[in-house]
């Protein structure tokens, strides 16, 4: 079994991410659930330039889309509410929608880079207690700029330490020696695989153990065949998370990694 726990669907910037991709390449490549987010929700772009108000959704319209999918298919897919603490906040809106959804919805997702908000300031406690109220993970990205920087969703984890959370990419483009460092210190404090290199991954159960981390890619961003290769002609890093970490982790640990810590932080068993 395989859960993917970091795959989205929208189109905005450069990215066009399609439902039918997700599900092609699940059945294609053996993923059996994937939680997913809507990358419409990004207040901001890949330079710190604001999104064009035409372009913009709020946080309920993705947080309606990403749902629609699960309800869609139920025993495929899970939604990961991208939210915009920038412009927006956690009002009663979005409260009531998640207590009428709350079977579909699996986590809080913040991408700090793309809202231009440190994960550790105070825009972000509302999502907290957000989180805290319907016992859910909050996954936010790390990398990238000082407002996503490893440390600053540690700091928030270390001072809410009933909710967990979710170090997404551990430090994008980097060694993800931070990131494994800090993991490590905190109980309510995981990390996910996407983009991080296989060796890398196994760096971290052999320090931290096989309790935190779980699986994830992006996936389709680099289109429907993500799992394959990156669109460039170069083989993607999953390849060897599907077909050489085997041969390095033991069934129990391997499992772990690739569904079980994603059943048990998500709720998903």
């Amino acid at each position: 079994m395989i859960i993917d726990t970091h795959v989205h669907i929208g189109r905005i910037l450069n990215f066009n991410m399609k439902k039918s991709e997700v599900l092609y390449s699940m059945e294609r490549y053996g993923i059996d659930y994937s939680i997913v987010s809507d990358i419409r929700a990004a207040e901001f772009g890949h330079h710190h330039d604001r999104i064009p108000k035409i372009l913009r959704r709020s946080q309920l319209q993705c947080a309606e889309s990403v749902v629609d999918f699960a309800k869609e298919h139920p025993d495929k897919i899970g939604a990961a509410l991208w939210v915009r603490p920038y412009e927006e906040t956690a009002d009663e809106p979005l409260y009531d929608f998640i207590r009428k959804n709350r079977r579909y919805v699996k986590a809080i997702k913040v991408h700090p880079f793309h809202s231009c908000v440190k994960f550790d300031s105070r825009q972000m406690e509302p999502y907290i207690d957000l989180a805290r109220e319907f016992s859910l993970p909050i996954v936010s990205h790390t990398g990238g700029s000082d407002d996503a920087a490893c440390i600053r969703v540690y700091n928030m984890a270390k001072r809410h330490p009933d909710v967990n959370f979710v170090m997404v990419h551990m430090g994008l483009g980097t060694d993800n020696n931070e990131a494994i460092y800090l993991i490590g210190k905190l109980d309510n404090l995981y990390g996910d695989t996407t983009w991080v290199p296989a060796e890398n991954a196994l760096r971290f159960i052999r320090r931290n153990g096989p309790d935190k981390l779980m699986f994830g890619s992006d996936n389709p961003i680099d289109g429907k065949d993500t799992y394959l290769d990156n669109g460039k002609g170069q083989t993607s890093m999953y390849q060897k998370y599907f077909h050489e970490l085997p041969r390095f982790l033991s069934q129990e640990d391997y499992s772990k990694l690739m569904y079980k810590n994603a059943q048990k932080v998500f709720d998903l068993a």
